[in-house]
């Protein structure tokens, strides 16, 4: 079975690119290019279209039980399920299980996740 696309996926853009050097470094000689944290508001924005979207193209649910991966439809192509960390292997071994099931399986993000080898 071929593996389940996005609908979309766009290209996921950073607004930073220059590199950072140090803030008054051109002032002062002493002062190196050097970089250093810049403790501003510039550089933390994401492009909206591409925000909360993971790399593979599709965006997040959380899902903490196999009732909630119900509630996403199986054919999708815009989410994917990301299981929570704090469910149990065995809890987590079903919720994979269940969506392999499915004949239209859903994409979910780490299946292999807190599975012992």
């Amino acid at each position: 079975m071929a593996a389940l696309r996005p609908l979309v996926k766009p290209k996921v853009v950073k607004k930073r690119t220059k590199k950072v050097i140090r803030h008054h470094s051109h002032r002062c000689v002493k002062i190196k290019h050097n970089w250093e944290k810049p403790r501003d508001t510039d550089n933390r924005g994401n492009n909206k279209k591409t925000k909360h979207m993971s790399p593979s193209g599709f965006r997040k649910l959380l899902v903490h039980s196999v009732k909630e991966l119900e509630v996403l439809p199986m054919p999708n192509r815009s989410y994917c399920a990301e299981i929570s960390h704090g469910v149990s292997s065995k809890n987590h071994k079903a919720s994979v299980e269940r969506a392999a099931s499915q004949p239209s399986a859903s994409q979910i993000l780490m299946p292999a996740a807190q599975q012992r080898k």
